[in-house]
């Protein structure tokens, strides 16, 4: 018998989507979601399920009804399947599985097919579930992001996950591009100060890694973000968005396949924090905390200079970032830290093979595959101390 062939299937897919900013997103004379909806072209009348963050919807009562009477003016085109849906904000409806299972059986039961859309208007965590749910009903719905918080807006929103909490931080989900992100600054205006703050931590992230000159920028308005100053931190989004949308399209791997995930420097200790504290620490402090601490052992390992470390420490400082928490200091039965496990949660989701990104000095990376944990034992207690100290002023 002869030997049965091999064939090798090779499949390209491309991706597209827009990411807008704009103010005032449902004023029924702002053309972008009507525009979005209809860019493929297709001339026919959209059907679309719209569902919202609960603490948007407290913080804004009027928006509902706004989104409802958009959909009127535009009835042309846009036809909502339901009133206006809400979701548990915050990591709430990532934390139990229910609240995804029950969007998918609404999507299904209000016949949602591959051409209506589902738009999901709210924080990284609320983009997270929508989306995810949104992913496996029919093999993949259309979904429209509608991010409210800096740290949505300028990370979360634009990417190309989708996820929820199960048995670990975003343990089950889907690599599924949305069909657009819509950004509307005004959502920003009525943030707590704590979401306000939140996502300025991702932005020293990326520009530590990747683009020094934004870095300078960031450092030099610190001391604008705990202030509110509008202007300084949708310069902030618009810039770190447009870096992680060029990540993503360029790095050759979107979908993470390969064991390195750059953008993900400092999330080794900020996803186990968040987790060792019950989520009582935002995603954002704790960015903010690994990404000093991960700068800490960097110096240390005379990869960045002490000078860049003390940018670095004060830029995260005068942002507002306490950048310690005594959840930290938990150690098991052995006398470990805890928030080392974070390192072994990274392995195996990168299927084996620790690699965990660093700095190269500012504005450049590079990958490791092996933590010194008496060396970083001790970062972690110059974390600590650093944290105690009074940020100084600019000068």
């Amino acid at each position: 018998m002869e030997a049965a062939p091999t064939y090798r299937q090779q499949i390209s897919v491309s991706w597209e989507f827009p990411v807008a900013f704009t103010l005032d997103l449902f004023a029924p004379a702002n053309p972008v979601l009507r525009e979005t909806a209809c860019r493929l072209g297709e001339n026919r009348r959209h059907r679309a399920i719209v569902y919202a963050d609960s603490r948007v919807l407290e913080h804004q009562p009027e928006l509902a009804a706004k989104i409802e009477g958009y959909f009127t003016a535009h009835a042309d085109v846009l036809e909502l399947a339901a009133p206006p849906q809400p979701v548990p904000g915050g990591e709430a409806c990532k934390n139990d599985f229910r609240y995804a299972e029950s969007v998918m059986r609404q999507l299904l039961e209000l016949r949602i097919d591959r051409q209506s859309y589902v738009l999901v208007i709210g924080g990284g965590a609320v983009l997270d579930a929508i989306g995810f749910a949104a992913a496996l009903v029919h093999r993949g719905l259309r979904l429209i992001r509608v991010p409210t918080t800096v740290l949505a807006q300028n990370d979360a929103g634009v990417g190309v996950k989708n996820a929820v909490n199960y048995l670990g931080k975003n343990a089950l989900g889907t690599f599924a591009p949305p069909f657009a992100v819509l950004n509307d600054f005004e959502f920003l205006r009525g943030l707590p100060d704590r979401d306000w703050l939140s996502g300025v931590a991702e932005a020293f992230k990326v520009a530590i890694i990747r683009d020094r000159a934004f870095f300078a920028e960031l450092c030099q308005a610190a001391p604008l973000y705990p202030a509110r100053d509008f202007d300084a931190m949708t310069r902030l989004v618009a810039k770190c968005a447009a870096l992680h949308l060029e990540h993503i399209s360029s790095n050759g791997d979107p979908f993470e396949y390969g064991t390195a995930r750059p953008l993900d420097f400092g999330h080794w200790s900020a996803h186990k924090l968040e987790l060792l504290s019950n989520f009582a620490v935002s995603h954002g402090e704790a960015v903010a905390t690994g990404v000093l601490l991960d700068s800490i052992y960097a110096r240390d390992m005379a990869w960045i200079s002490s000078e860049e470390l003390e940018a670095i420490d004060l830029g995260l400082r005068q942002s507002g970032f306490a950048l310690w928490f005594d959840w930290l200091k938990q150690r098991d039965s052995l006398g470990e830290r805890l928030v080392f496990g974070g390192l072994r949660d990274f392995q195996e989701h990168l299927g084996g093979e620790l690699c965990v990104t660093f700095p190269q000095g500012i504005g450049a990376r590079f990958e490791v595959h092996q933590i010194d944990l008496g060396a970083m034992e001790t970062a972690l207690l110059e974390l600590e101390s650093r944290a105690q100290q009074v940020a100084p002023s600019l000068g």
